[in-house]
């Protein structure tokens, strides 16, 4: 079962997206908290949303994601920041569903795309995804500023 999340979920979400930063091999990377993720889901002005994949009652996979805006469609996108379902539940279409459901979502609201990005190294997915009739934009090279970098960025006149 796909549904939205709600506050309760909040401790699950985080422990879910360290199960995801171990698969990926990022964990020194995860320095969020309960407090700030439920603020930044859930409080005054929500600036990303989850979707979590339930089997028997128990949240065992999630997709969170924000909306993005395209101006060459002038209409906006979904961005799918993370989708992971725990390795014990892969195989019996928990991510399809989470994709469709996004998929679905983004119909709704008239969106013009959905998009995410894939590690290199990630074959499985790569191909799960390509199975589904997503295509890897190669020709663009994401940029990113974090840390001290941005505080810099910022500072600047």
């Amino acid at each position: 079962m796909i549904r939205p999340a709600t506050p309760a979920d909040v401790p699950t979400i985080v422990s879910l997206i360290r199960a995801l930063a171990d698969y990926e091999k990022l964990t020194h990377e995860v320095v969020l908290d309960d407090d700030r993720l439920r603020e930044h889901l859930f409080g005054p002005r929500p600036y990303a949303e989850v979707l979590m994949a339930e089997v028997e009652g128990r949240s065992v996979g999630f997709a969170l994601f924000f909306h993005n805006y395209s101006t060459f469609l002038g209409r906006p996108g979904i961005y799918l920041e993370d989708l992971f379902v725990l390795p014990e539940h892969r195989g019996h279409g928990l991510g399809k569903a989470l994709l469709v459901a996004l998929a679905k979502l983004a119909a709704e609201r008239e969106c013009g795309r959905l998009e995410w990005a894939v590690l290199d190294w990630n074959e499985p997915s790569i191909r799960f995804y390509e199975s589904l009739g997503a295509v890897a934009k190669k020709e663009w090279i994401i940029y990113r500023t974090t840390g001290e970098a941005l505080a810099k960025l910022a500072e600047r006149n």
